[in-house]
């Protein structure tokens, strides 16, 4: 195997806005950051720069839709791609996810998250109208924290949760 090279930091990288340093400390508060900017109510715009912020500029959002066959596809979208995509929908009804689980895992600079989810029209709707788990891979770079990628896929009839995740 062959080791890594140092590089430049991606803090170095023009493309993407300045985060703020609270967002950007620590592991929570990157996830807490990310979950707030999808969040918010019906026609209320996402602060989509703080959102870039938060992201290496090579960084990918990874859907995966299954059908009622099992078979699986995944979607492989930039930040800019799933701002496009999916940020629309997210004013529509209003879009509220929560973090209802977490399973870290750390070894030296990077982090892996299995963050269980729930997601809800309205804060106050009495169940979700989906769970799932979102798998987020975290590196710091030694001055802050970035997410490099989040891979997800919604719980369903053949895909329950399991309890080690905050299942039922």
């Amino acid at each position: 195997m062959v080791p890594a090279q140092a590089q430049e930091a991606p803090a170095a990288q023009v493309d993407r806005p300045a985060a703020d340093p609270a967002d950007v400390e620590s592991v929570d508060a990157i996830m807490a950051a990310v979950y707030g900017v999808i969040s918010g109510g019906k026609d209320v715009e996402r602060d989509w720069d703080r959102f870039r912020s938060l992201f290496l500029p090579d960084a990918r959002l990874i859907p995966t839709q299954c059908n009622a066959q099992g078979q699986c596809r995944v979607l492989n979208w930039t930040v800019d791609q799933y701002i496009e995509t999916a940020g629309p929908g997210l004013m529509v009804r209003g879009f509220f996810e929560t973090e209802t689980n977490r399973i870290e895992e750390r070894f030296g600079n990077i982090a892996h998250i299995f963050s269980t989810y729930d997601s809800r029209w309205l804060p106050e709707d009495a169940e979700p109208f989906q769970r799932g788990i979102n798998s987020f891979q975290l590196m710091n770079d030694g001055a802050r924290w970035w997410v490099v990628n989040i891979f997800w896929q919604g719980a369903g009839p053949n895909t329950p949760i399991p309890a080690k995740y905050g299942g039922k």
